[in-house]
């Protein structure tokens, strides 16, 4: 589940174009040594050909999954928070992809890599508000789903490769690249040119369950991190999910721009339609955007039902001046007409748009609206991922292969049973390390949830990064595995 009064003649309106079981858990290595390119798994949607599923197997149909999943549910009425009890479901009920390789904010990167084009600051500032429409198409484009458990030490690494298209949305554009590297020497532009985005995560705690994550893209001086977490709450008719204790939230920092720094909080997500056996989505929450070295904030509000109780998937926000540190605004209505620089309305499920001012955006003449995102034409983009022989037996893909394997053989009970193995296995090292008394520590972040929402990666996070931008999968094994 992430503004002035003074009237300004608003440019054009651009749009963004937009694994056999072994007799131990042990996970097996896919014959594979090419890269694999692959879409995040649309939800609900089967993540590898027809062709690769036995046909004496039969799978569950939706209606039958949620029955099921609702009578799980059942159970956790009135606990405060069902993510931190990491209960376990059997497989036919899972998505065959890895929680870390699904749960990331990457879904179009060209708009990520697009944020710190404009050389005006609210340019770059809707940059970022492009971005934060196109992060979770997912659920956009498809149902949710429930993706395998992360388990401690196990770690997801990926490229996207996409072409440095994305105009800036107001003020000049500047494509200089940051550094030489392949996309362009140094100080050239990158414009039409393939940029690379490399991305990095690892479950660094399991109790309370925390992933660290890092992206990057030199080509274009950008870099965001930040700390996975959720809670969750069951109400009796859907799931409530918030941010946990340690997620902040997201971080963009513009490098070429001094490192001004954005911050996108995540609003409360319901994931409902249990009872009509249809699996949606809706938002109903606040969230903020503030970059302090511009002086510049988004409050945003999402509303989730319209007349009647049709779904709308509205969102409305405003931009304005302020002191981000300091102001503790969180309601559109509260900030002052000579403060705001535009407004924001739209459906993130469609098209959103900007108008400058601080009039009423149904005031504003069509012709003025610039077009932020249409999200209708766009699919999640394809991941970039190491060939399989140089995946390590924590790495995601590698973990979990023979649990996705008999999935997709329609082979649920033994998917269970080699799920069941991984997790107990998982126990079995945090048993051994409590007895003693040694303190688990991530490989390629500082710590499991600090420095508080902002991780760091360690040396070996650093050159793990390093390699995989430049195409160099090989990483040595780990000191320790936390559930091998």
């Amino acid at each position: 589940m992430l503004g002035k009064d003074k009237k300004t003649s608003a440019p054009g309106s651009p749009e963004l174009q937009g694994m056999s079981q072994s007799s131990t858990p042990n996970p097996s290595t896919p014959a594979s040594t090419a890269t694999s390119r692959t879409s995040t798994p649309t939800p609900g949607a089967a993540s590898r050909d027809d062709k690769d599923l036995a046909k004496d197997g039969k799978t569950p149909d939706d209606s039958s999954k949620l029955r099921t999943f609702l009578s799980i549910l059942k159970r956790f009425i009135g606990v405060t928070d069902i993510a931190a009890v990491r209960f376990s479901l059997p497989a036919q009920l899972l998505e065959p992809v890895p929680n870390l390789e699904y749960w990331h904010y990457l879904d179009r990167p060209e708009a990520f890599a697009a944020i710190g084009d404009s050389k005006d600051e609210l340019g770059r500032m809707l940059g970022c508000l492009r971005f934060w429409f196109t992060k979770d198409l997912k659920y956009v484009k498809g149902k949710p789903c429930k993706p395998y458990n992360s388990t401690l030490g196990e770690f997801f690494r990926c490229n996207f490769e996409v072409e440095d298209d994305k105009p800036s949305l107001r003020g000049e554009e500047d494509k200089s690249n940051f550094h030489e590297t392949p996309a362009a020497p140094a100080g050239d532009s990158t414009k039409g040119q393939k940029v690379r985005i490399s991305y990095l995560t690892e479950q660094t705690s399991h109790h309370p369950p925390v992933s660290a994550y890092y992206v990057d893209c030199p080509d274009k001086g950008i870099s965001a991190h930040g700390f996975d977490q959720l809670s969750a709450k069951f109400t009796g008719t859907s799931v409530r999910v918030v941010p946990g204790e340690y997620n902040e939230g997201i971080y963009v920092r513009l490098h070429k721009w001094n490192d001004e720094t954005y911050r996108l909080t995540h609003p409360a997500a319901y994931l409902g339609g249990f009872l009509r056996g249809n699996l949606n989505v809706t938002v109903a929450d606040t969230c903020f955007v503030t970059c302090p070295q511009t002086g510049l904030k988004v409050i945003l509000h999402y509303l989730e039902e319209g007349y009647f109780g049709k779904t709308q998937n509205k969102v409305e926000g405003v931009i304005y001046k302020c002191n981000p540190e300091k102001d503790n605004t969180t309601r559109i209505k509260d900030v002052p007409d000579k403060d705001i620089l535009g407004r924001i309305d739209g459906s993130w499920q469609d098209k959103v748009y900007f108008s400058y001012g601080s009039a009423d955006f149904k005031k504003t003449a069509e012709k003025d609206r610039v077009l932020l995102i249409d999200v209708s034409p766009l699919w999640p983009a394809k991941k970039i991922v190491p060939p399989a022989a140089e995946q390590l037996p924590n790495e995601s893909r590698r973990f979990w292969n023979d649990v996705t394997e008999a999935i997709m053989a329609k082979q649920f009970a033994k998917a269970t049973d080699v799920k069941t193995q991984l997790e107990e296995r998982q126990r079995e090292r945090a048993a051994e390390r409590k007895a003693q008394n040694k303190e688990w520590k991530p490989r390629f972040f500082t710590g499991a949830v600090e420095p508080r929402g902002q991780p760091v990666l360690t040396e070996e996070g650093k050159a793990a990064m390093k390699g995989l931008h430049e195409g160099n999968f090989h990483l040595a094994p780990p000191s320790e595995y936390g559930a091998l």
